[in-house]
């Protein structure tokens, strides 16, 4: 054979073989999520965040994996998501746990506990503790795999259109408000309510409630509750580090292959990450400007007689639920343990070096 024939045949050869190894990564398979969300499109912070989410995945996977977000109400209404990720309506979702609680009680304990982890607390316990395993035991039975996906950070107590002075003034009132601080609040002799995020403001302005939480100064001036009531009371009590997640069909998580695995789960921490950035500075401005701005907002913080009855009545709405259910009883008494950890060393690190701060700069 002559040096350029074989060349050739060499060459033809070797597209052959490189042609047969490249067929099976040109024919991988391209899959196609629905994501679904109770936040209205495109909502600071919560909706923002999906998104990025759903983008980060679509990126990283180089399309792979595309999520194609839809907002409350779009596919399934706001408190119908994780209903349509074990129907499979949807193969994936970002919320916040307690707006399943009539589940399993224990999703209330992976949002927040009312005067329970910070959010880089909540973080630790989730991330290297034994949080995360506790989440996908309760999670299970639904057939649901859970990753943080970041924290809102201390959240506002709510907007109320009268003062709360004593506990008296709880009595009667009408709120809006969520998780298990809805429950502390019944006991104290409230009619709690929960709307999803979209309806809080038409239902303040409407005098439907008469008080109603939602996150903190950077979503609530967003959403424009500042029109419908004055008395902004801060902080909130119930939620003082609350998480919000992304839920993944267990299933489809599970066909995955292992490098699509992990971008899900990477692009969760990443968002957990971007989510908390994202609220620190934006609450931290807007709360800034937010007296020139909006001159008839009066802050308060509820007075120490009513913070007193709340962490009694909590103790109290925790105890029932972990006697009633063992997994709940499990996950508390894991977070109740690393609660009073964290309390005996914030003791000696972020409260005095927060005084400190202000002694050094005079304010």
């Amino acid at each position: 054979m002559k040096r350029r024939d074989f060349l050739a045949a060499a060459s033809a050869g070797t597209a052959v073989a490189v042609g047969g190894l490249a067929a099976p990564a040109l024919a991988q398979e391209r899959l196609e999520w629905k994501m679904v969300t109770p936040w209205p499109k495109n909502a600071p912070g919560v909706g923002v965040n999906a998104q990025r989410f759903a983008d980060m995945v679509t990126a990283m996977s180089g399309g792979r994996l595309t999520i194609t977000l839809f907002a409350a109400g779009e596919l399934v209404p706001p408190f119908e998501v994780m209903d349509a990720i074990q129907a499979d309506t949807a193969q994936i979702g970002h919320a916040t746990s307690y707006y399943w609680q009539g589940k399993a009680p224990a999703l209330n304990l992976f949002t927040a506990i009312p005067f329970g982890l910070m959010a880089w607390e909540l973080d630790a316990w989730i991330t290297n503790g034994p949080g995360q395993a506790l989440w996908e035991e309760v999670y299970a039975p639904f057939g649901i795999q859970p990753f943080y996906a970041g924290n809102s950070g201390v959240q506002a107590g709510g907007w109320f259109n009268k003062e709360i002075n004593t506990l008296e003034d709880l009595k009667g009132l009408r709120m809006r408000i969520a998780g298990l601080g809805g429950e502390v609040m019944r006991r104290l002799g409230a009619a709690t309510v929960l709307t999803p995020p979209g309806e809080i403001m038409p239902a303040l302005m409407a005098g439907a409630v008469d008080a109603a939480e939602w996150v903190s100064p950077w979503l609530d001036i967003a959403f424009g509750l500042q029109k419908a009531a004055k008395y902004y009371y801060m902080p909130a009590f119930h939620e003082p580090g609350p998480s919000l997640e992304v839920i993944v069909n267990k299933a489809r998580y599970q066909a995955l292959p292992a490098d699509l695995k992990a971008i899900v789960r990477y692009a969760a921490q990443a968002t957990s990450a971007q989510t908390l950035a994202d609220f620190t500075y934006n609450n931290t401005l807007v709360f800034a400007d937010m007296a020139t701005k909006y001159p008839t907002i009066q802050i308060r913080t509820f007075p120490d007689e009513v913070i007193q009855e709340m962490g009694r009545q909590t103790r109290l709405v925790l105890e029932d639920m972990s006697a009633k259910d063992p997994l709940t009883a499990k996950v508390y008494e894991s977070l109740r343990t690393f609660v009073l950890q964290c309390t005996k060393y914030q003791d000696h690190a972020d409260l005095p070096a927060l005084r400190h701060r202000k002694l050094a700069l005079g304010i």
